[in-house]
């Protein structure tokens, strides 16, 4: 019966063990995932400086747009823990809101013609939506990491040998698709005097 009790109890270790080294694993792979995200995504924030240098000499009447930018830029680059799922939360949704207002940007730029036959902002678009290409295939690894993961934390006993080893269920990178795709109206962010939302 003791040597039953012994076998019970270095199989319930065991697997245990294999349970956390699962998890470990899942994290890992989860981190890795979201570690390319972030390769592409200061790609993105190497477009900026330049971009909103060149647009600041032609939309002067566009300084919240560009004020926002900066301010976007500097959040999404601040320090942040990728094992703590609250701060990988506000870094995603910080570069999520910094990618609709690039976004904005262009568009905007589009009723500036020295501007938009800019051949810096030519091409700051076009690597714009190549690193956006590169964003969304990377993105696509990491959600499938982290419903890997997330499914390991939340189902017994994961929960119970996570809680334990600090392992937590981590966001998934979800953009506002039909926002992102919505047509931009630029009279919201044009005031042109004696325009559209300018002084009359």
């Amino acid at each position: 019966m003791r040597f039953l009790l012994i076998i019970v109890i270095v199989l319930a270790l065991l697997a245990a063990y294999f349970w956390y080294a699962t998890l470990i694993k899942r994290r890992n792979r989860a981190q890795e995932a979201l570690s390319s995200i972030d390769v592409q995504l200061l790609k993105r924030h190497d477009l900026l400086p330049n971009v909103l240098k060149l647009a600041n000499q032609f939309m002067a009447h566009e300084r919240d747009l560009l004020n926002r930018l900066t301010e976007l830029r500097t959040a999404a680059r601040q320090t942040w823990d990728p094992t703590q799922a609250d701060e990988v939360k506000r870094h995603l949704e910080a570069e999520g809101a910094l990618q609709a207002q690039l976004r904005r940007l262009f568009a905007v730029a589009e009723n500036y013609p020295e501007l938009r036959s800019s051949e810096t902002i030519v091409q700051a678009q076009q690597s714009f939506n190549e690193v956006e290409g590169h964003i969304a295939a990377a993105r696509r690894f990491y959600n499938a990491a982290v419903t890997e993961l997330n499914s390991a934390v939340q189902i017994f006993p994961g929960t119970v040998i996570a809680r334990m080893a600090g392992v937590q269920a981590l966001p998934y990178f979800e953009l506002d698709e039909p926002a992102a795709r919505k047509p931009v109206d630029a009279d919201q962010y044009l005031h042109v005097p004696g325009g559209k939302g300018g002084n009359e």
